[in-house]
């Protein structure tokens, strides 16, 4: 059997802002207000297209994890 050329969706290699915001169950609101503040993954652009890459998506939510747990730890 030979392998599928297809990408598989369920595990993109890159995301749009809007699909990243709906995997991650936030908002575009909340996304483009907390962008400015360096809350949010780094993105590149192809062409017209803002894209968040998996790796840094995935370095986004192991970043927020660790706020979180110091944030626990000082109250």
């Amino acid at each position: 059997m030979r392998p599928s050329k297809i990408a598989d969706d369920a595990d993109p290699d890159a995301f749009s802002i809007d699909e990243f915001c709906v995997r991650h169950r936030i908002s575009t609101q909340l996304f483009y207000k907390l962008r400015p503040q360096g809350l949010m993954p780094a993105t590149f652009k192809v062409g017209t297209r803002v894209l968040i890459s998996r790796e840094a998506a995935a370095a986004w939510r192991r970043a927020r994890e660790s706020a979180q747990r110091a944030a626990e730890s000082v109250a």
